[in-house]
C-alpha cells in the first residue's frame, strides 16, 4: 500500500527491478478530494488563477472563459505531445507512474481521485504509456514526456503491454475502459513535475549500483590475479581517514579475498606497494559509493515531492504559483552519478591494462600462452580504453547548461532530463569495461593454478566461466564480453555476492 509521500529508496529500487501492483492508502483521498474541490471553487467564482482560468507559460495573461476551462486541459495535453526519440524503458515508465501517483496523492495538485485511480490501473495492469525519451529541458516540468503519458488517459498515443506497442484507443477498448475527460487544472497537474527526470536519474543510479557491485568483485579478482596485497584494505588504515564508503569498500574486498591460497603464497614477497588501481580501491570506490548516496538522498526527496504548479492549499483556499517544477536538484544529482559511474570504468580499465602488461602482472603477455602467435586480451583492453575515453565526454555536467524557452518566460532551465538519460549510455559502457576486467582477471587467476582463489571469488569465477571459457588460443571474444556485461547488469553481484540488492540509504 502506498501512502502519499512515503516512497523510500529501497521501495523505488524494488519497483524498478520488477512489476509490483500497488494500492493507495485510503487516508489519502480526503486531501485529494479537498484540493479538487478547491479548484472547482476557483472556477465557480471565476477567479483569475494561473493554469486554471488562464493560458500557460508566456500566455498566462490570457484569460480563459469558464465554459472553456475543461477544453483547455485536453488541448494542453495534446499540444505538448512533441517528444522524439527512442521510447523510455518500461522500468523507467514504471517509476514515472509511481512517482506521479505519489505526488498527486499528496493533495496539493487539485486533481480528482478518479484520474489518480486510472494511473494506478495503468500501472497495475502493466499498460505502460509509450513516452519518447527526448524533449524535456527539465523545467516547467518534464512537459513533453509527461504529455505523452497523459495523452493515454485521453485515449490518445500508444501503450506498450507485454512488449507490444499498440494504439491507446485499441487497448482501452480491449480493457473496456473509457477515456478520461479532464477537469480544470488536471492537465497541468499531470504535465508539470520532475517525475521523468527523477525516474531517469534513479534508473541510472540503480544500474550504477549493480555495476559497482560487479566492479568490486572484479577488483578483488584482479588483486589475486596480479599477486596484489590485501594490506591496503586493513580497517585501521580506513579508520584513520573516516569516510564511510572507503571503510565499507575495504571490508567488502577483505571479505571477498578471505581464504585465498594465492594471497597466502606471496605474503613474504619483496613487492613493497601495488599500483594505485589495486591499492587505492577503497579510496576511489569509497568516494563513488558516497557520491551515490548523496545523489540518492536528493532523488528520494524528489520522488516524494509535489513538483507541479500552481499548488493548491485547501486549508486556506489559496492556489499559489511557484517553481517546484525546476529540476535543478535532479540535474546536480544526475551529474554526480555520471561522474562517479565514469570513475568505476576508469579504474577498471586501468586494472585491465595492468593485467595484460607482463612486467606489471608477472603473468604471460596479454594473458595468453604463446603471445605473438596469440593476441590474447590485447584488443579487449583497447575496447575498454575506448569506452572509458567515451565516458569522459558523456559525463560532462549537463546542469551547467541552460537555454531559455517559452518566449523567455522560462529563462533558466536545468537540463536534468537528458543529464539523467545519458546515465544509461555511461552505464552500458562501464558494464562492458567491467565485463572485460572480469574475463581478464578470471584468466589471470586460472593462470595461477594450482593455487586457488578465495571461496567467494571461486563463486564469481564459476559465474564467469559459465559465460566465458578460459582463453587457450585466440577466438571471438565479443560474445563473451556481451554475456558478461549482461551478468554485470543483472544485479547478480549485488544480490548474490554483496548481499545488497539496493544501495543502502543513509
Amino acid at each position: 500500500m502506498l501512502k502519499a509521500g512515503g516512497l523510500t529508496l529501497d521501495r523505488l529500487c524494488a519497483y524498478w527491478r520488477r512489476h509490483r501492483p500497488i494500492s493507495l492508502d485510503p487516508s489519502c483521498y480526503q486531501a485529494i478530494n479537498a484540493a479538487a474541490d478547491c479548484v472547482a471553487q476557483v472556477v465557480a467564482e471565476e477567479r483569475t488563477v494561473y493554469g486554471i482560468t488562464t493560458g500557460f507559460g508566456s500566455l498566462a495573461r490570457q484569460t480563459i472563459a469558464g465554459d472553456q476551462v475543461t477544453e483547455l486541459q485536453s488541448r494542453l495535453v495534446l499540444s505538448h505531445c512533441t517528444g522524439v526519440g527512442t521510447p523510455l524503458d518500461d522500468r523507467v515508465v514504471r517509476l514515472i507512474l509511481i512517482m506521479k501517483i505519489n505526488a498527486l496523492a499528496r493533495g496539493h495538485s487539485g486533481i480528482r481521485a478518479e484520474v489518480i485511480d486510472r494511473l494506478i490501473l495503468l500501472l497495475n495492469e502493466e499498460l505502460y504509456p509509450v513516452i519518447p525519451g527526448k524533449g524535456s529541458v527539465g523545467a516547467s516540468g518534464d512537459l513533453a514526456p509527461l504529455a505523452h503519458l497523459s495523452a493515454v488517459l485521453l485515449g490518445e498515443g500508444a501503450i506498450r503491454h507485454d512488449g507490444q506497442i499498440r494504439p491507446t484507443a485499441e487497448v482501452l477498448a480491449e480493457q473496456e475502459l473509457q477515456p478520461v475527460e479532464l477537469a480544470a487544472k488536471e492537465g497541468l497537474a499531470l504535465l508539470n513535475g520532475t517525475q521523468v527526470s527523477t525516474a531517469l536519474a534513479l534508473h541510472g543510479l540503480f544500474q550504477a549500483w549493480d555495476i559497482f557491485s560487479a566492479a568490486i568483485t572484479a577488483g578483488a579478482l584482479s588483486v589475486d590475479a596480479a599477486l596484489g596485497s590485501d594490506t591496503p584494505f586493513d580497517p585501521r588504515i580506513q579508520d584513520l581517514r573516516g569516510h564511510r564508503g572507503q571503510a565499507q569498500v575495504a571490508a567488502w574486498l577483505r571479505d571477498l579475498l578471505d581464504g585465498s591460497a594465492i594471497r597466502q603464497s606471496h605474503l613474504d614477497c619483496d613487492r613493497v606497494q601495488d599500483p594505485y588501481s589495486l591499492r587505492c580501491q577503497p579510496q576511489v570506490m569509497g568516494a563513488v559509493i558516497d557520491s551515490f548516496r548523496t545523489a540518492a538522498a536528493t532523488l528520494t526527496i524528489e520522488a516524494n515531492a509535489v513538483s507541479d504548479n500552481p499548488l493548491v492549499f485547501p486549508d486556506t483556499g489559496e492556489v499559489l504559483s511557484g517553481g517546484n517544477f525546476h529540476a535543478e536538484p535532479v540535474a546536480f544529482a544526475a551529474d554526480t552519478i555520471a561522474i562517479a559511474l565514469s570513475e568505476i570504468g576508469s579504474l577498471s580499465e586501468r586494472r585491465v591494462a595492468l593485467l595484460v602488461d607482463a612486467h606489471m602482472s608477472t603473468l604471460p603477455a596479454f594473458l595468453v600462452a604463446e603471445p605473438g602467435l596469440n593476441s590474447g586480451f590485447m584488443i579487449a583492453h583497447v575496447t575498454a580504453a575506448a569506452l572509458a575515453s567515451e565516458n569522459k565526454i558523456l559525463c560532462h555536467p549537463a546542469s551547467i547548461d541552460s537555454l531559455p524557452t517559452s518566449a523567455n518566460q522560462e529563462d533558466h532551465v536545468s537540463m536534468a532530463a537528458h543529464g539523467a538519460r545519458r546515465l544509461s549510455d555511461i552505464a552500458e559502457n562501464v558494464a562492458h569495461i567491467v565485463a572485460i576486467e572480469l574475463m581478464a582477471a578470471a584468466q589471470g587467476v586460472d593462470l595461477r593454478r594450482p593455487l586457488e582463489t578465495s571461496p567467494k571469488l571461486a563463486g564469481a569465477m564459476a559465474a564467469i566461466r559459465a559465460r566465458a571459457a578460459f582463453l587457450a588460443d585466440d577466438r571471438l571474444l565479443a560474445p563473451d564480453i556481451e554475456a558478461l556485461a549482461a551478468l554485470v547488469s543483472s544485479g547478480w553481484f549485488a544480490t548474490d555476492l554483496l548481499g545488497q540488492p539496493c544501495l543502502a540509504a543513509d
